[in-house]
């Protein structure tokens, strides 16, 4: 929903009294943005990038470059659209703010993925809690334009508009935030990142990867499903993918008998560690105690 307008946040400002359509997307007004924002915006992809390069996956370090991300100031939606468009037929579509469940999953479904139209203000440069057109563009973007990962995506709106029907739209959104917000990924290397959530925060990109503190477990579709997050802070737990191909393959179904089995389980704490996960590496917690 709509959150209450933050001051000293000129570009959100801007924002608020928006003409809003039936499906809650804006006029981007590109020609808007001060110099100061343009500016902002490239010294965080600068920061990122560099912080990047050896962590990210490989698949969101060639998208960037697909989709001809730069240093050059915010994008235009539109234009940045007409690029991803013809690869794997997704768009972007500005938004004010965060939108209701119905209307996010509807346009996940139709490949349109809603991106807030504002930049975080100076004054939060490391760390935002809620979405900007940062941490939608630079960290979401790019990965859409992977053909397994757009499809994930897509059947994920779908999916959605079932868990609303279904009353289980909190264990759906598990899914979405340990994979989509905050997923690692096995690499010829290592371990990768591929969350946006990550991915657009230069201080958990390091934490996420090179911390001994949070735990790092195979992904495993139940586990997720029950497991509870944090908002506002570094993960206690991040789940480890092989593949997107693999992430596809394992949630391209309906979720009714997964939903079923699950519903009378109890949930798992954020840092909770089960006997039955298959450890990548348990974690010490010590930077949360």
């Amino acid at each position: 929903m709509a959150k209450t307008t933050v001051l000293g946040n000129e570009s959100k400002n801007r924002y608020q009294n928006a003409i809003r359509n039936t499906d809650y997307t804006i006029d981007q007004n590109w020609k808007s943005y001060t110099g100061e924002e343009h500016g902002r915006w490239d010294r965080l992809f600068h920061q990122s990038r560099q912080t990047l390069q050896s962590r990210a996956c490989p698949e969101f370090l060639t998208a960037v470059d697909t989709l001809r991300l730069s240093e050059d100031g915010i994008p235009n939606m539109e234009e940045l659209s007409d690029r991803l468009q013809p690869i794997t037929g997704w768009r972007v579509v500005p938004v004010t703010d965060l939108v209701p469940d119905e209307i996010f999953f509807d346009h996940l479904a139709n490949r349109r993925f809603p991106a807030g139209a504002f930049i975080r203000p100076e004054s939060e440069f490391e760390y935002l809690q809620e979405p900007d057109v940062f941490h939608d563009i630079f960290g979401h973007v790019p990965l859409l334009a992977n053909p397994n990962y757009a499809d994930f995506m897509a059947a994920y709106g779908k999916g959605g508009q079932r868990a609303l029907s279904l009353d289980m739209l909190p264990n759906l959104a598990r899914l979405y935030w340990y994979t989509v917000e905050f997923g690692l990924m096995r690499s010829g290397d290592g371990l990768k990142i591929f969350g946006a959530g990550i991915l657009s925060s230069s201080g958990e990109s390091v934490f996420a990867l090179e911390s001994n503190s949070p735990h790092r477990i195979d992904f495993d579709l139940q586990r997720v499903m029950r497991t509870e997050y944090i908002i506002d802070d570094f993960q206690q737990t991040y789940f480890v993918i092989d593949s997107f191909a693999k992430l596809l393959e394992d949630c391209y179904q309906d979720f009714g008998d997964i939903y079923a089995e699950i519903k009378d389980f109890e949930d798992i704490k954020p840092n909770e560690f089960l006997q039955s996960d298959n450890v990548v590496s348990r974690g010490t917690l010590d930077y949360f105690n």
